[in-house]
């Protein structure tokens, strides 16, 4: 007998998970992974510290509220296998460019604060399993970013697919983010303008 699945409590559960996870990410980008109590994470997220425990360890509730920032939605793998790849896999070669740039800037401005706790929590075993997973999702995305720059006509370069992905994944890192817009005070259109010149100029083309 197949077990009913009722979609109101699902869209529920959905809408308490996403809650829980932008409270954690709230207060793990202000208390880093050590001063952060769950207790905390579910007064901020208006739920019982049952239910926090329930979406997870504070391991995983510290990468799924960083996946969660950064691109919106949780999704298991790399970026380009999920629904946001899908969609940009379909746009001709500028549309491509302009969709990922927007992205990129938006998504880094929303991790600003969380991406160096992460890093600081790195030396927790499981958190440091979960960083460098993400971080093997993150050089897929690259090479797969590079095959399209190819297949769409944007990217000319001569170089190595993989240099010249190691190289994006530099450009677009939260890193340079902040070291632009959160420590040198640069506007996010400088940023996002810098973000286009750099990629046009150093990967797209010799």
């Amino acid at each position: 007998m197949s077990r009913y699945v009722s979609p109101l409590r699902e869209a529920q559960a959905a809408q308490t998970r996403a809650r829980i996870l932008e409270a954690a990410g709230a207060e793990f980008g202000e208390s880093g992974y050590g001063g952060t109590a769950l207790s905390a994470i579910a007064r901020r997220a208006g739920v019982s510290l049952e239910t926090v425990k329930q979406n997870g360890p504070k391991a995983a509730l510290l990468l799924a509220a960083f996946d969660h920032a950064f691109s919106q939605a949780e999704g298991d793998g790399p970026l380009h296998a999920r629904e946001l790849g899908a969609q940009a896999a379909t746009l001709p070669g500028e549309e491509l460019l302009a969709f990922q740039l927007s992205f990129v800037a938006d998504a880094n401005a929303r991790v600003a604060g969380l991406w160096p706790r992460l890093l600081d929590a790195a030396g927790d075993p499981e958190v440091g399993r979960r960083l460098a997973e993400l971080q093997r999702n993150r050089r897929s995305d690259m090479r797969t970013t590079i095959a399209l720059y190819r297949a769409t006509g944007l990217c000319t370069s001569s170089r190595d697919d993989e240099e010249l992905a190691e190289e994006l994944s530099f450009l677009i890192s939260p890193e340079s983010y902040t070291q632009l817009v959160v420590d040198a005070g640069w506007p996010a259109a400088a940023y996002r303008a810098w973000l286009e010149r750099a990629i046009r100029r150093l990967i797209l083309v010799d």
